[in-house]
């Protein structure tokens, strides 16, 4: 089976990609979360950590492995699954950094003030459930890349590329 047929998880590839991996390394300040919400047991939390994960690779057979591996409830360094909802995590979250929901008619991110440690919620291509959106909305704000509409890995880098801009900057 490949990650597309698995739920869609080529998309969660390519944004763990995105997120965490540079040129000869690895991002040592990003969590990335992915929020899994299709059968056979939803919802599935998977959380990677930049500062501990190790043995990974950007290939797409390496991450169906340790996914597969994940949701057996098995181990990798630096990874974990559980069953935390999207709410409680973002209730969690909002208590430690600021909200930001990536949407096209958000916010100019250049007017934004994005702070210290962000959380970015992205959708898939068919963006959050309305449900979803307005309870994330209660943490955090809509904020935009611009008015194009680009995938979400393409998103994370564009994010990536921001901060580190600002960072470099400070």
């Amino acid at each position: 089976m490949s990650l597309r047929d698995a739920g869609r998880l080529d998309i969660v590839h390519e944004c763990i990609v995105a997120s965490l991996f540079l040129s000869h390394g690895l991002r040592k300040n990003v969590v990335f979360h992915a929020m899994l919400s299709g059968p056979p047991t939803p919802p599935v939390h998977v959380e990677i950590d930049g500062t501990t994960v190790h043995d990974v690779r950007t290939d797409q057979e390496t991450w169906k492995e340790i996914l597969q591996r994940i949701l057996a409830a098995k181990t990798h360094p630096g990874i974990a699954a559980d069953k935390t909802s999207f709410e409680a995590l973002l209730k969690t979250k909002a208590s430690e950094a600021g909200i930001y929901i990536l949407e096209e008619g958000g916010k100019p991110i250049e007017t934004a003030g994005i702070g210290q440690n962000p959380v970015f919620v992205l959708g898939d291509h068919i963006g959050l459930p309305k449900t979803v959106e307005s309870f994330a909305l209660r943490y955090g704000e809509k904020i935009s890349l611009g008015r194009q509409p680009y995938l979400a890995a393409s998103c994370i880098t564009i994010l990536n590329y921001l901060l580190d801009k600002k960072e470099k900057l400070s």
